[in-house]
């Protein structure tokens, strides 16, 4: 496999949008794939994603759009899936392109709902993806400031680290840092885990907690999402690094986030069908919360921020209680 080869991108919001950025910096063309046509044409006709950080402006003669999937696939090498968790079973339906000889990247930071399994283990199970022909994005960096070009920091996992500085290259530049991990297992659950949290810093803000509470609950966050990576797959880490801690950090405090935004609404007393429709983006969080609760029957980790985002957005319970209960957990 000669890699990186041709680039492709799956998948046409922000985050998307953010990484075709970073890859034309140091690469001459792209693939591109986005579902809507109307999408691609307008995106042809004004230079910039019409419904996604249109201030970002694209030389269009360097991409390669389609809204045909095997099509882009099959015309590619690399693949950058950076579509939302909830829908990538509904694109590789439509695959009749194997993928067991492609290299992929996920950069997505999600479950895959159902099967409750990491985007990588799925692609293994059902895909037949050799472990050493996938990587993972983690890492704090919100698109918006990628588009802004303001100093990020990003994290490739993968379990051959000679493809994992490859595709570090391939997004390195003036404002993004990259640096390289095998921990693929540990860099995806715990990008699930801190969407989690980021709902639940985000209902206690919505239920007026303040500075010094929000600290505190950040601070059991992270000693829960150690003890469940550790459970699923025990290798030396360091949890303060900036793909566990970091990534957890920008979620549950940044405007940008969509969790933390989610989560405000829950605790000002939306219903969280009401939230899902009001914010018009998926709020990953809210299926990982489940699927991380249903993975964690098997471990039996102590996990009792999750156990009350749980109980909030599936069982209905009073978030002024769930959170008042948790108080008296934290230290």
């Amino acid at each position: 496999m000669n890699l990186p080869g041709k680039i492709a991108i799956i998948g046409g919001g922000t985050w998307a949008t953010a990484i075709a950025k970073l890859i034309l910096n140091n690469t001459d063309s792209i693939n591109w794939y986005m579902r809507r046509k109307d999408r691609i044409d307008d995106f042809k006709r004004l230079g910039h994603n019409p419904a996604y950080l249109s201030s970002v402006k694209f030389d269009i003669s360097r991409i390669h759009f389609s809204n045909n999937l095997n099509m882009t696939i099959r015309n590619s090498d690399t693949l950058i899936f950076v579509t939302p968790s909830p829908y990538l079973k509904q694109h590789l339906k439509k695959l009749k392109t194997p993928l067991y000889n492609k290299f992929i990247v996920s950069a997505i930071k999600g479950i895959v709902p159902d099967e409750n399994m990491i985007v990588t283990d799925y692609l293994k199970k059902i895909y037949n993806v050799p472990a050493e022909n996938l990587a993972v994005i983690g890492g704090p960096c919100h698109a918006e400031e990628v588009a802004l070009e303001r100093l990020s920091y990003l994290t490739i996992g993968c379990a051959d680290t000679e493809r994992a500085k490859i595709v570090a290259n391939m997004l390195n530049g003036n404002f993004l840092k990259t640096s390289i991990s095998q921990d693929v297992e540990g860099i995806e659950y715990g990008s699930v885990l801190k969407n989690v949290y980021a709902i639940a810093a985000g209902i206690c803000y919505g239920l007026k907690y303040g500075d010094n509470f929000q600290a505190v609950l950040i601070s059991n966050a992270i000693q829960e999402l150690n003890r469940f990576v550790n459970a699923v797959n025990p290798i030396d880490r360091n949890i303060c690094e900036s793909v566990y801690l970091g990534d957890l950090l920008v979620t549950a405090y940044s405007r940008f986030s969509r969790n933390h935004t989610f989560g405000t609404m829950i605790g000002k007393g939306y219903s969280v069908k009401t939230a899902q429709i009001e914010m018009e983006m998926v709020a990953e969080g809210y299926y990982g919360t489940k699927c991380i609760k249903e993975v964690n029957e098997k471990y039996n980790v102590e996990m009792p921020i999750l156990d009350a985002v749980y109980n909030i957005l599936y069982n209905k319970k009073s978030s002024f209680t769930e959170i008042r209960q948790l108080t008296e957990t934290f230290r």
